[in-house]
This record gives C-alpha cells, sequence and structure tokens, in this order.
C-alpha cells in the first residue's frame, strides 16, 4: 500500500502544527490549485477527496522532460516524474497551508526517500510542486516548522520541486 500506515506510531496528526505563515481564507469563492506527490497516486488522493473546500483531485506525472508519461513508462523509475495528485480547492473555503498540514500529518511519511510504504521508486517520491513564488515559501517555511515539532523525530525528506508539465494519469 502507497500509503504510510501511521497506526504502528504514536504519532497524531493534530500533533502537527498549523502553518504560522498561512493565509487567510479568501473572501469570495474561487479556485486554486496545487501539487503534491507522496507515493501511490491513489492513495494520496483518497485523503484529500473528502476535504471541505476540495473542488476537484486529478492523478497524474508531474517532474520529468516526457510530455506523453504514461504508468508503464514512469514505473521504470527513468523518467524523472513522480507520481502526483493535483488538488482544485476554493480558498475561501480552506487554505494552501490547510492543504500541507493534511499532507505531512496524513497522505505520506515525509520521512522517507523515494518510497512510501512498499512502492519504491523515484516516481513515489514526496514532494511538493510549486507554481509560483508564495507557493514555493509555504512549502520551504512548512518543512522547518514541522521538523521543529518534532512530531517525526526524523529528517524530513520531503522535495520543493517547480511544477513542470502536468500529465493525466490513466484512468
Amino acid at each position: 500500500m502507497g500509503l504510510f500506515d501511521r497506526s504502528s506510531l504514536t504519532i497524531k496528526p493534530s500533533e502537527f502544527p498549523d502553518p504560522t505563515h498561512d493565509e487567510k481564507l479568501a473572501e469570495a469563492p474561487g479556485k486554486a490549485l496545487a501539487v503534491l506527490a507522496g507515493g501511490c497516486f491513489w492513495c494520496v488522493e483518497a485523503v484529500y477527496r473528502e476535504l471541505t473546500g476540495v473542488l476537484d483531485v486529478v492523478s497524474g506525472y508531474s517532474g520529468g522532460d516526457e510530455s506523453d508519461a504514461d504508468y508503464q513508462k514512469v514505473c521504470t523509475g527513468t523518467t524523472d516524474h513522480a507520481e502526483v495528485i493535483q488538488i482544485a480547492y476554493d480558498p475561501s473555503q480552506t487554505t494552501f497551508g490547510q492543504l500541507l498540514k493534511i499532507f505531512f500529518a496524513v497522505a505520506h511519511d515525509p520521512t522517507q526517500v523515494n518510497r512510501q510504504g512498499n512502492d519504491r521508486g523515484t516516481q513515489y517520491r514526496a514532494a511538493m510542486f510549486y507554481a509560483d513564488g508564495q507557493q514555493r515559501d509555504s512549502d520551504e517555511q512548512y518543512i522547518p516548522q514541522s521538523e521543529a515539532a518534532n512530531v517525526c523525530n526524523e529528517r524530513n525528506a520531503t522535495r520543493l520541486e517547480t511544477l513542470g508539465e502536468l500529465g493525466e494519469a490513466e484512468v
């Protein structure tokens, strides 16, 4: 299973800190996007589907040079792609920072390098793909904040990567 099983640990999602540099909820409804990689995209996708403010979640691939990525190619580990999810959310109902908190607390094990559970390879790396400077700043600030909370007792291995092309996964 790609999703990290926290049942064997004493870590509780509530122990992860709220982002200190989180933006305020928007005044009016809208649509914003976040792209995260935390192992098997279907497992990470399931975490976000039912959250308040999440409008849609799409599984796909990002981080590689090939624009025609597909599951078979990405699973070879030679394309530099990661399995990702793109979250469309309403910033009047939730914030980018709250999506990051869920990512670290529930959706993946931030201490693993190129693996999540039984899934191994660079395509299962933990990464936050930022689309702009504001997302990059939020990502850069939350990693040390979560480490300072000493929730995982290990160094955070989640990478920051510039969002390039995003290819939608096969259904």
